[in-house]
């Protein structure tokens, strides 16, 4: 996957008076030190030596080797005259995506047009026109790739084509520095080129024209980037910075890579009772912004924790909930921030199967250092099976001890070794042949689920008012619905709704629900087919409590009222089990 994303080359090309000119490309070829008397065949300076006999120079193919792992591509056999022809477009393709498939590589790019070429002509009126200096028409930043690179990439490699172009446009307008670039590089090519006529001995120009120009240093920064890291950042003429971040390099979960997609999907499902955590500290984070970022970005990282659902973040950094949203989704696709659910007594969490648990592994060094006195496996120990956090409560300890939990219980989010568990519902009416009286010796629901007490204690001191059994927030979309189901008592209008909301299950499925004893309490089953459609398992025991407004101490009642009828199982949130757990 990692050589599957990473570019092959990058290529810049422009086209004017002059006619087409590949002014830089990197990595550049290898080019033999030492030429050999007996080869007397004319040979281009540039073709790929695929003997392995030349030494491989600090800058080009041994890089370039070993981050790709590619060796004689066609397009590496091209001349610099042919790359030039192919990749630099006519003017009517400016502006737009260039995506071309040669063999086993593919070029993108977006070519961008710096002037009309009719600005170019020499005048015909004036009787004595004077000869106009070269004029460069359009240029492109080109990427190549691997021809079955994913369609995500090749968008991504087009995206960071754009910006850099747009950059270099807006500079040469500005203080014309694409063209002085331009002039330096094809100043070193043909210096470069009458040495190599003069004594014979084969260089690249490209190696040259590194230290002298800043344009070649930035597309050589922006490749090793994309190579390594997957985070660009870059300075164009050291005035205007392009920053791109490439996501199949950014986000892995246990050694995989999480497809974009999958994360486009998890970052549209946030909803309000998320909450935002930080992979990094406020410092450090604060530290990478660029000087000129957004004031709400530097508010919301510093109002960040991860005991506040994302509503409560709005309020408290003062920002609109759709920019929380919006930074939010900004900050997790940087690989800056992951979503999880807010930290409170009732989570339910549990060792990933995924997580390094070595005693000497350098995860447990940083733990050993980040809380002296705690060691990671005995901490991961507590793990091994679903606990609730509530469990580690003791009334005796220091409520620093508590601060440190949450501590501790946070640097293993961030970290990936535990993914939190959530209650599902579904309904599910035994068979007809089944003798109902066997409905009645069920034990209670909290004995049922995972053999641990689900019992709602007390409020824990988690110094923060997103404990689940405090979040009430209304949504207006429920609202006006229970306030009528709520208010007339046993009336026929309540009546007439409790059976419509009914009617979707099958007969045999209604039967069985009016057979319970609670279902006999008006209130009890008016409540029951109110929640009828979150009882399918696609809906966990938090999302419920936000869309309806309810605690968590009323749901549980109601579902011990109506476990005959209910199955409670326990897994994770497909929403923010991306951040937790690799992908199939």
């Amino acid at each position: 996957m990692r050589k599957k994303t990473s570019p092959i080359s990058v290529i810049l090309v422009s086209s004017g008076s002059r006619g087409n000119k590949l002014l830089f490309r990197y990595p550049f070829q290898r080019v033999s030190e030492n030429t050999s008397s007996a080869t007397s065949k004319q040979r281009s300076p540039y073709v790929l030596n695929t003997s392995g006999d030349s030494v491989e120079d600090q800058d080009g193919d041994s890089r370039y080797y070993a981050k790709t792992g590619i060796k004689g591509l066609l397009f590496l056999l091209f001349s610099d005259s042919i790359l030039a022809t192919i990749l630099a477009t006519k003017s009517d393709m400016c502006g737009k995506k260039f995506e071309l498939k040669i063999d086993n590589v593919r070029f993108v790019g977006h070519p961008t047009l710096l002037q009309p070429p009719h600005t170019i002509q020499v005048s015909k009126t004036d009787p004595s026109p004077k000869r106009e200096l070269p004029t460069m028409i359009l240029f492109s930043v080109v990427f190549a790739l691997r021809a079955n690179a994913d369609a995500s990439v090749i968008n991504c490699m087009h995206n960071l084509s754009r910006r850099i172009a747009i950059a270099l446009q807006h500079e040469e307008r500005r203080c014309q520095y694409l063209t002085r670039e331009a002039k330096l590089m094809l100043a070193v090519q043909d210096e470069v080129t009458t040495m190599t006529e003069t004594d014979g001995t084969p260089q690249s120009p490209f190696r040259q024209i590194l230290p002298k120009c800043k344009l070649a240093r930035d597309l050589k920064e922006a490749y090793d980037s994309l190579c390594t890291t997957g985070v660009v950042r870059l300075h164009i003429n050291n005035w205007l910075e392009v920053s791109f971040c490439l996501p199949h390099k950014i986000h892995r979960v246990g050694g995989k890579h999480i497809p974009p997609e999958a994360l486009e999907r998890s970052l549209k499902a946030i909803r309000p009772y998320h909450a935002l955590l930080l992979l990094d500290n406020e410092k450090a984070l604060l530290a990478q912004l660029p000087l000129d970022c957004s004031p709400a970005l530097v508010r919301l990282i510093k109002t960040c924790s991860a005991v506040k659902n994302l509503q409560q973040l709005a309020q408290d950094a003062d920002l609109a909930l759709l920019q929380v949203f919006q930074i939010a989704a900004h900050l997790v696709y940087w690989g800056k921030a992951i979503i999880i659910y807010p930290l409170c007594e009732n989570n339910v969490y549990m060792l990933s199967p995924h997580a390094n648990i070595c005693i000497y592994s350098p995860l447990a060094e940083q733990f050993a250092l980040q809380f002296p006195g705690h060691d990671l496996p005995s901490m991961l120990a507590k793990f091994s099976l679903p606990v609730s956090l509530s469990e580690f409560r003791n009334p005796l300890d220091a409520p620093v001890h508590e601060a440190q939990l949450i501590q501790m219980v946070v640097w293993m989010l961030q970290h990936r070794l535990l993914f939190q568990l959530h209650t599902y519902v579904c309904l599910m009416v035994l068979p007809v042949e089944e003798e109902p009286g066997l409905w009645e010796e069920e034990p209670p629901l909290v004995t049922r689920v995972t053999g641990r007490s689900l019992s709602t204690p007390s409020a824990l001191s988690f110094g923060s008012p997103t404990s689940s059994d405090d979040m009430t927030l209304t949504s207006p979309s429920m609202d006006n619905s229970s306030a009528e189901l709520q208010t007339g008592g046993d009336s026929p209008l309540n009546k007439r709704m409790t059976e419509t909301l009914l009617a979707s299950l099958t007969e045999h499925e209604r039967q069985a629900i009016l057979r319970v004893p609670a279902a006999q309490n008006p209130e009890d089953l008016r409540l029951f087919a109110r929640l009828l459609h979150y009882f399918r398992g696609h809906h966990h025991l938090e999302e419920i409590m936000y869309n309806e407004n309810m605690s968590r101490s009323q749901l549980k009642t109601l579902f011990d009222k109506f476990r005959s009828v209910l199955v409670i199982t326990n897994h994770e949130d497909p929403i923010i089990s991306l951040f937790q757990s690799p992908p199939d």
